[in-house]
Order: structure tokens, then C-alpha cells, then sequence
């Protein structure tokens, strides 16, 4: 008996080495990026109006998970100025997410709006495709991320075969659930912001229609045609107007901002 306990501790440890991950190119983004964003709304009732700021940071960090070098990214949002009398957002989101795997590993969430809270520790036990969060255990499948992490991932992403219309599937984890997200590449267009003229190559992500959104296709992302993928503009049509989030400030990119043009 003692023997048959010491070869199946065995198996187990054999088995825990030959985890293998996939291993994922990444040269869109470093430690010490930030980017922040301005958020303005518009309907028939207010006008054009700026009613938030957000921002995207990659911090320094280099936590260890499961014997792996991660990444932490830490994503704010929160309402500014007049539109705070009606409606107040302070929401926060942080992922560690696999260095070279590019999966996600720990996600937690702080919500605040208005008289709504919720709070989120995920913990994702991608050997055993299993998303443990404060409340259930959730069956996922291989590679899966946060909604955090498939945004980075999706960052790194070799698009130059894909043609407009083409189709890219990106899974991810939230709120207890798995969603396959379909994203739709619009193809390739210039845009101006308050930054300037940026080539960029435009996608739609599908979403969850409801009480904010009609169309499952209301959102429309312009990310820089460059190395760094940055995502200088979205747009989204909702129920009760429009919202674009616009890129203000940049820091600390892993390569030359090429997609901007001069006048």
C-alpha cells in the first residue's frame, strides 16, 4: 500500500509537469503602459456632453501564478462632472493574466453605479478548465480569459490574412458566465480624434442585447494600423443614445505610434 501511495503521488506530480500552454507573440503592449480616455455622451434629452474618464494601465508587476510570469492590468471608469447628479459610475477591474500564454489566471471586479454594487474574485484553474468565483464553480473551456485579458489578448492578434467581414472568436469569463464573442472586421479606415488622424483597422463586437443595447452589433472599436494596436476611438449606439470613448493620453507604448498622420 505504501508503495501504490508513493507511485500515485508520482503520477500526480508527472502529470502537474507536462502541463503545456500555448505560447502567444506578444509586441503590442510592455509594463508601464497607460491609457486614458475620455467618455462623452449624446442624446436628444442632453446634448453632447463629457461624462467620464477611464483608464487602461499595465502596471510594473510580475506576479507569480502557478509558476508563471503574469501580467496585471488594472481598468477604472468612473463618471465626471454634471452627468454625476444623475448617474454615478466608480467601477474598477483588475486581471493577472499569463505572460506568455496570454490567459487569464486571477480577475477581480468592484462595481459601483449608483445604488448598484458588486464585487468579484475569480480565480481560473485553466488545468483543470475550471473558473471558481465567490460564488459558483464553472466548467471553461481551454485558454479561456477575463474580459480584461481578451481585450490584451486580442491586441496581439496576426489579423494581416483577414479580409472584411472575416470573423474572430475570443471567449471569455464574466459574471458566472462564458461568453463566445463574435467580433466582425470592418476593414480598414482613418479616423480623427482629439490626438489626430490615425489609420486604424475597425471591428464589431458582438454583445448582449437587452436593456442597453437593441443590436447585437452596436459597438464599433478603431484600433491604430501600427504594432501597438491602440484603441484610439469606440462607439457604441444604445437604447438611449450615443457613447464614444475617446483615447486622450498615451504612455509608456512598446513601439512608435506609426498610424498617426500629419496634415
Amino acid at each position: 500500500m505504501p508503495r501504490f501511495i508513493t507511485l500515485l503521488l508520482f503520477s500526480f506530480c508527472l502529470s502537474g509537469f507536462s502541463q503545456s500552454y500555448r505560447s502567444v507573440p506578444n509586441t503590442a503592449f510592455v509594463r508601464g503602459e497607460k491609457l486614458t480616455f475620455r467618455v462623452a455622451f449624446n442624446s436628444a434629452l442632453t446634448g453632447s456632453i463629457t461624462g467620464g474618464k477611464a483608464t487602461l494601465e499595465v502596471t510594473d508587476d510580475n506576479k507569480i501564478l502557478n509558476n508563471r510570469s503574469t501580467y496585471h492590468v488594472v481598468g477604472e471608469g468612473k463618471t465626471t462632472g454634471f452627468i454625476e447628479l444623475f448617474y454615478k459610475i466608480h467601477d474598477r477591474f483588475e486581471s493577472y493574466f499569463d505572460q506568455n500564454a496570454m490567459i487569464a489566471w486571477q480577475f477581480t471586479r468592484r462595481t459601483r453605479e449608483n445604488n448598484y454594487k458588486k464585487d468579484d474574485l475569480v480565480i481560473f484553474r485553466q488545468n483543470d478548465h475550471l473558473a471558481v468565483s465567490l460564488s459558483k464553480i464553472i466548467k471553461i473551456s481551454p485558454n479561456m480569459q477575463d474580459v480584461i485579458s481578451a481585450f490584451y489578448f486580442a491586441r496581439t492578434l496576426d489579423i494581416s490574412d483577414l479580409q472584411p467581414g472575416g470573423i474572430i472568436h475570443i471567449p471569455f469569463f464574466l459574471d458566472d458566465s462564458v461568453y463566445n464573442s463574435r467580433v466582425i472586421f470592418k476593414g480598414r479606415e482613418t479616423v480623427k480624434t482629439k490626438l489626430g488622424k490615425f489609420r486604424c483597422i475597425a471591428f464589431r463586437p458582438m454583445v448582449a442585447t437587452g436593456y442597453a443595447f437593441d443590436d447585437p452589433y452596436p459597438i464599433t472599436i478603431w484600433i491604430t494600423d501600427d504594432a501597438n494596436r491602440l484603441p484610439v476611438l469606440i462607439e457604441s449606439e444604445q437604447a438611449v443614445g450615443r457613447a464614444r470613448v475617446e483615447l486622450v493620453s498615451f504612455s509608456g507604448l512598446a513601439n512608435p505610434v506609426t498610424a498617426k498622420l500629419t496634415d
